[in-house]
């Protein structure tokens, strides 16, 4: 069992004992938390409560409305529902904050809660922190009878999410249209399967063929978007019956594109081509994090704007794009954030925009994705024991490439022209990750390993001395 309390709310692994796994006491407690801080941020009594479809989801769900009443506060609970959605019902509601349930791309045994402030973003670190110090608490206030907070029930909230889509200048509901296109989609059982489909609809999209989308929480495959989990769509694209194909994670915030031949678009590229759409109509600034490619920088500086790149995790993406006026960011996990409709990852936002930007190009996916810079990136890691010191690594490795570009904002990144490497320690796992790119995977292995060989020596000189 597994129980991981961050700054970003509580996920865990559900049943075992207290403290252990994601247990009714531990949900209690943390939801118990989160209340009494949102209670310190002003007279808003308001929290919106929405989830995926995973089957411990309902469960989860109801000790969460029933703590939040039991605090004094009023929930609206919108059910299955998406996570960029509950944002933007936040805002709608005027909403103290919200609270979503779901582990996003974890498999079926993991459930989290995320935690929203007012404005539905993700919260801070230093308000993660207050929440974080007040789970700790045993001395909790709870509302007397009378003040004991209501309960009601909204499901027209995706339908309302889908409207702001629509209204969006750049989505262009004729051009994709007309396109005639037939796409196949992967929602992974979750509640893609509920909005995925309503948006296309309302897109003009009338052929559309539905893979995994009941959402009984039954996830078919790993439901992370990754190539190696989707061979199932893949290979039913390849038989030349789709013009291309669409896939999300169970909380909608994550989307990849299938190419018309079954090979993959790339989840790193989603972000790039929606960009590409959005600088050619509203020039400006991007920000993507650290790890993701350099072909969105490249978009970028060609469409005469500015790139900038913030420290791995949505809340810095949003920070950095608040901070440089971004038109548009992300991340390379697929993830498309738009400032105009909200601050949040927002896959169907993204499957709007992108189709717009592939009916107008008006050839297939596959020559779409050949406009874009071709970079590789290689994932690797370096096994920590405790008594490494990753200060004094990350520090030998600045000074050996002292001469070369650098960004150390959330570990260390080093750039080689258009190839680079960005080492960050991990936060949950006693591992460096070694993230590198370049024109060819070969190259870019070669890179990690160089990088690899180097912390490798340097825990061995520190050790041994």
């Amino acid at each position: 069992m597994t129980l991981i309390k961050s700054i970003s709310g509580i996920r865990g692994t559900i049943g075992g004992k207290s403290g252990d796994g994601l247990t009714p006491i531990d949900i209690v407690k943390f939801s118990t938390a989160y209340a009494g801080w949102i209670m310190q941020q002003g007279d808003k009594t308001k929290i919106v409560v929405g989830r995926d479809a995973r089957i411990s989801g309902e469960m989860v769900s109801k000790i969460v409305c029933s703590t939040l009443q039991a605090m004094g506060l009023d929930v609206v609970d919108v059910g299955l529902s998406t996570t960029p959605t509950v944002e933007m019902a936040v805002v709608w509601e005027n909403a103290a904050g919200g609270i979503i349930i779901t582990a996003s791309h974890n498999p079926a045994q993991w459930n989290a809660l995320k935690l929203l402030n007012e404005h539905g973003e993700f919260l801070s670190e230093k308000d993660g922190k207050k929440i974080l110090s007040l789970s700790v608490k045993k001395d909790i206030q709870f509302a007397d009878i009378k003040k004991l907070g209501k309960y009601t029930t909204d499901n027209t909230y995706i339908q309302k999410h889908i409207d702001a889509i629509l209204a969006m200048p750049l989505v262009d509901v004729e051009a994709i249209a007309k396109r005639n296109f037939k796409i196949a989609i992967d929602c992974v059982n979750s509640t893609g399967g509920i909005a995925v489909p309503m948006l296309l609809q309302a897109l003009g999209v009338k052929e559309v063929t539905k893979y995994f989308c009941e959402p009984t929480g039954l996830f078919p495959h790993n439901p992370e978007p990754l190539p190696e989990n989707l061979t199932f769509i893949s290979n039913e694209i390849a038989k030349g019956k789709f013009d291309l194909g669409i896939v999300v994670d169970p909380d909608v915030d994550r989307l990849c594109f299938v190419n018309e031949d079954g090979s993959m678009f790339g989840e790193e590229y989603t972000l790039v081509a929606v960009a590409d759409y959005i600088l050619k109509h509203k020039p400006g600034n991007t920000v993507s994090n650290l790890s993701s490619t350099r072909a969105l920088r490249d978009v970028t500086e060609k469409a005469g704007g500015k790139h900038y790149a913030s420290a791995v995790g949505e809340v810095n993406v949003v920070e950095a794009m608040k901070a440089n006026q971004a038109v548009i960011g992300g991340e390379g996990n697929g993830g498309v954030i738009i400032p105009e409709l909200h601050y949040g990852r927002d896959a169907l936002a993204g499957i709007a925009l992108f189709l717009t930007h592939l009916a107008k190009f008006g050839k297939n996916i596959s020559m779409l994705r050949m406009k874009y810079p071709n970079y590789h990136i290689s994932k690797n890691k370096v096994e920590l024991t405790p008594e490494t010191d990753m200060t004094q690594v990350l520090s030998a490795i600045i000074d050996k490439y002292k001469k070369q570009p650098m960004n150390t904002v959330d570990g260390v990144k080093i750039e080689f022209d258009k190839e680079w490497v960005h080492l960050r320690q991990s936060n949950t796992e006693p591992i460096i990750r070694i993230y590198s790119e370049s024109e060819t995977l070969a190259t870019a292995d070669h890179l990690a390993n160089k990088l690899i060989t180097d912390i490798k020596e340097i825990i061995t000189k520190h050790t041994s001395a």
